[in-house]
């Protein structure tokens, strides 16, 4: 099994693409390209970041944010997984403080990247949605999410890591996708012997709330959080049309990071025409 050294490295290469801040409600603000390099050195033992932002619009002109970093070893806060995709946030939550999550898939050419951010107050403010596309490729952007995209039954596998246990522990995942009212949604989700349901098709105001993104992206996040109640936050991206990730982190009742889990899911194709 790969190391998160050995995990965090299949994401190097030279990245352009964009960062677009969202509001509450999925709407797109403003948008700035961006190019992001992350290279190897001293024979892998060191990773180098840079991250270039250009907020006139122009990649050819000097860029407007110039961020260099160099890595040795990963904190506890960012948790990589076997593909490469990652999930990195606070490792404890305080009152009066800000909150955010940020979340990283990866696939081929392809990188799609969603911060998720709260206010001092708790409650959910906004997002960034980050598209990347590995320099020289001839990678594309996904179609915009959609409820009819996620309708059915889909089954993979799923890796979580614990706040005291650095080693993935794997399980099979299964997960089912319903509209049980026409209009709102509903997913139930297996990992293992754990069972949960999102029932987000509840009268009135429900307690979290889905955002269907561009590129095939999905941000299910609580409406408030606080360091007194356990809870959980989570993206997606459906990175082709029968094959989903899904990346979530929980806190438990006093607002400490649990852990982070990584699915990769297959549409169960076994279903059409059986009928």
């Amino acid at each position: 099994m790969a190391s998160q050294w050995q995990n965090f490295q299949r994401n190097l290469g030279d990245w352009r693409g964009s960062f677009t801040n969202l509001d509450a409600a999925g709407q797109p603000l403003e948008a700035t390209p961006s190019l992001l390099t992350l290279s190897s050195a001293e024979e892998g033992r060191v990773v180098h970041f840079r991250l270039r932002r250009f907020a006139g619009g122009d990649v050819s002109e000097p860029p407007t944010q110039d961020t260099a970093q160099e890595y040795r070893t990963l904190g506890k806060q960012v948790v990589f997984f076997d593909n490469g995709s990652f999930s990195k946030g606070s490792l404890q939550i305080a009152p009066a403080t800000r909150f955010g999550a940020e979340y990283g898939f990866i696939s081929g050419d392809r990188r799609h990247r969603l911060v998720q951010l709260f206010g001092d107050d708790g409650g959910f403010t906004s997002l960034v949605l980050i598209r990347e596309f590995r320099a020289g490729s001839a990678a594309c952007e996904r179609p915009p999410l959609s409820l009819d995209q996620l309708i059915g039954s889909w089954q993979g596998q799923d890796a979580t890591i614990e706040a005291d246990w650095p080693e993935p522990t794997l399980t099979t995942a299964s997960m089912a996708v319903e509209q049980p009212d026409g209009h709102g949604l509903r997913l139930e989700t297996q990992l293992g012997a754990e069972h949960t349901v999102d029932d987000l098709s509840s009268d009135g105001e429900p307690p979290a709330r889905l955002l269907l993104l561009p590129d095939g992206g999905l941000s299910l996040a609580p409406l408030r959080i606080t360091h007194r109640q356990a809870f959980r936050v989570e993206a997606g991206w459906l990175e082709s049309p029968d094959c989903w990730q899904r990346l979530i982190r929980r806190y438990g009742p006093r607002g400490e990071w649990l852990s982070s889990t990584h699915l990769v899911l297959q549409r169960n194709l076994s279903q059409i025409g059986s009928g």
